[in-house]
């Protein structure tokens, strides 16, 4: 028998919510196959299978919170009986006892007069601060709790034993506020005097019944609840809009000179190397050399204090059928275009199939989004917290432009952007980090390999 354990998926990372078990009681499961999905406040990611056989236990519920190292199922060897399939395993109820002769029918009596007036019944005591809710609560149901103001002995528990999950908190929470929300019914208008008669046709006469009026058509919509990924980027986007005060401006760039060297080793990297050389790394570097000379976007804001991050930890922002993901290249101004291709490379595709570690999103300085992949020209990207600035990449197009002696040339152009925090920032010192970064792309000679 093995017991299947809640990872550590990082320093920080004391809880996890399991979202979503891959295989039922009973259901053979290889291993290293992914078993269950869970989900913390940094990252979704699947969790494979400790050992080869047959999942006999499943002890944890889907959309539970449970501590890392907690036993969540057991993995028995093959031909082991499994536990009921689609319940979690845990303690045998008794066997009810045997029913005994029914008693005798009372002799009816005499129906009792009611009072003449009703007693009311004694109000429920009102819940105190010291009462407890049953069962433990995590640490993250107690922040949802605290940040909102929510009192937990007013939350139904729907875990094992009565236990609040989260989402029992956010349940109380979206009722909390649809009730704030709900219109206050005004007072009805004074009735007018009725009008004074006039010659017309006969009003209906008292009691006939009138036409039923037509029914609206019902509304074609389907509803379904955020997935967690989804709750979190919602939560992570709002807070930093109100945190920070956005401005972005927006530069044109000539990728022509580092279009003719990604032209020239392409084939060579695929061959020797297994991926393609990509925009992306050229301009990761093209920023590590901007920060240097300008530090103050690698920085971020503790309440009055600035702090300058020695190293530069790169996010590059990664696109999922579900959502969006930030994974870090770590010490990114120590790698050449080839060493940074390759670690997009290596965490982009560990984003897509769920593999990343929650401390692989966490940590970075600053952030690139390389939106122009999917053709747009330019945007005005949300600054990835605590961080104070963000890059935006426009799509390289070939474009006309005039150039030395008023001749006209096609070059290979990008709208670039960075977005930046205006509490720390101001639009010179951004113009001035985008004209290095502009630069260091238009005048590429570094040798990637």
């Amino acid at each position: 028998m093995t017991d299947v354990m809640m990872p550590q998926m990082g320093e920080s990372i004391t809880e996890a919510t399991l979202t979503r078990w891959f295989k039922k009681p009973g259901e053979r499961v290889e291993r290293d196959e992914p078993l269950f999905e869970i989900s913390t406040d940094k990252v979704d990611t699947e969790i494979p299978s400790p050992a080869a056989g047959v999942l006999s236990e499943v002890l944890v519920e889907e959309n539970s919170t449970v501590a890392v190292n907690s036993v969540v199922a057991r993995i028995a060897e093959e031909g082991a009986k499994a536990a009921p399939a689609g319940k979690a395993a845990g303690p045998v109820a008794p066997e009810p006892p045997a029913p005994g002769p029914k008693p005798p029918a009372p002799a009816p009596q005499a129906p009792v007069p009611p009072p003449a007036t009703p007693v009311p019944p004694p109000p429920a005591p009102e819940p105190t601060e010291a009462e407890e809710p049953q069962g433990p609560i995590s640490p993250l149901v107690r922040r949802i709790a605290r940040e909102n103001k929510i009192d937990l002995a007013q939350v139904k528990g729907t875990g094992t034993g009565g236990r609040i999950t989260k989402s029992d908190v956010e349940a109380y929470l979206a009722a909390r506020k649809a009730a704030a929300a709900a219109p206050t019914p005004a007072a009805p208008p004074p009735a007018p005097a009725p009008p004074a008669a006039a010659p017309g046709p006969a009003a209906a006469p008292q009691g006939a019944e009138l036409p039923p009026l037509p029914m609206p058509a019902a509304a074609k919509i389907r509803v379904e609840p955020m997935s967690n990924m989804r709750q979190k980027i919602a939560e992570h986007m709002v807070m930093s809009k109100r945190t920070s005060a956005h401005v972005t401006t927006i530069h044109k760039i000539d990728m022509t000179n580092v279009a003719k060297v990604r032209a020239r080793h392409k084939e060579l990297i695929k061959e020797r190397y297994g991926f393609s050389l990509t925009y992306l790394p050229f301009i990761a570097r093209a920023v590590c050399e901007a920060i240097r000379d300008y530090p103050l976007c690698n920085a971020s804001i503790d309440g009055t204090n600035i702090i300058y991050h020695n190293e530069i930890n790169l996010g590059i922002a990664v696109a999922l059928d579900n959502g969006l993901i930030v994974p870090v290249i770590r010490n990114a101004d120590e790698r050449n275009v080839l060493g940074l291709q390759h670690a997009i490379v290596d965490l982009s595709t560990r984003a897509r199939s769920r593999q990343l570690k929650p401390d692989e999103v966490q940590g970075g300085t600053f952030s690139i989004t390389n939106f122009g992949s999917f053709g747009s020209l330019f945007g005005t990207p949300i600054i990835n917290q605590p961080q104070v600035a963000i890059l935006g990449v426009g799509a390289i197009e070939k474009t006309p432009v005039v150039v030395e002696n008023d001749a006209i040339a096609i070059r290979s152009i990008s709208l670039t952007g960075l977005t930046f925090d205006h509490r720390l920032i101001d639009g010179a010192y951004a113009d001035r980090f985008m004209q290095k970064l502009k630069a260091v792309l238009e005048s590429w000679s570094e040798d990637i390999l």
